[in-house]
């Protein structure tokens, strides 16, 4: 059976997790979640994702949702397929991942998101964006990214030389960060250098502009 990926084609989460699908070579069935018809609230939607939010995946019968942890699934069931995007040779390399996937939740996400938010999604919902709340949000995350810049000085990735899920879950958001408005990802040498580098993998190529079934 092909597994499913159930979500919005453009939505941040739903292209994390198709990013991973690309770079690790499953082939999936995208069905698409009509967010704008309210089709996340259903019950039978909330059957599978409680939360009501996309994406979530059936792989054979298999419910899970949280983009990072199917993220994490995929890379670990499909291993021996595609980049080693999560690192399990010994316990020292695991932590180096484990160290820069906390880093992209707390030091990037929390930021880049709720400026994305500010600035996109909240007009999109009919509210008014606060210029102030953006550029206090962009000042911080500045600030984080002259840390990744050091990180970044001395090694190709966050976790090392070898790129793992944590580097491409930045991609979504760090895209979307120019749209709103701020260079921030352009700003510093080995920051732009390691984005660059991400957005011009393949498989943000192919989802960039939606998600689709690849099966």
């Amino acid at each position: 059976m092909v597994l499913k990926l159930y979500g919005w084609p453009k939505s941040t989460c739903t292209q994390r997790v198709g990013l991973a699908l690309i770079e690790k070579k499953v082939p999936f069935e995208f069905i698409m979640v009509d967010l704008f018809k309210g089709e996340s609230k259903t019950p039978e939607y909330l059957a599978k994702q409680p939360f009501g939010q996309v994406p979530y995946i059936d792989d054979d019968g298999f419910i899970l949702y949280e983009s990072r942890a199917i993220c994490r699934y995929i890379a670990e069931k499909y291993g021996n397929q595609g980049p080693n995007l999560l690192p399990t040779k010994d316990v020292k390399s695991r932590a180096m991942f484990e160290q820069a996937a906390s880093i992209e939740t707390s030091d990037f996400d929390m930021f880049a998101s709720k400026a994305v938010f500010e600035m996109i999604f909240k007009p999109m919902m009919g509210g008014k964006s606060d210029e102030a709340v953006f550029q206090d949000l962009v000042t911080t995350l500045s600030n984080k990214l002259a840390v990744y810049d050091k990180i970044l000085g001395k090694q190709k990735y966050l976790a090392g030389d070898d790129i793992t899920l944590a580097d491409l879950f930045h991609i979504p958001y760090g895209v979307l960060l120019s749209a709103a408005g701020t260079d921030v990802m352009q700003a510093r040498p080995n920051v732009k250098r390691w984005f660059n580098d991400l957005t011009s993998r393949p498989s943000w190529n192919a989802v960039k502009d939606g998600v689709s079934s690849t099966a």
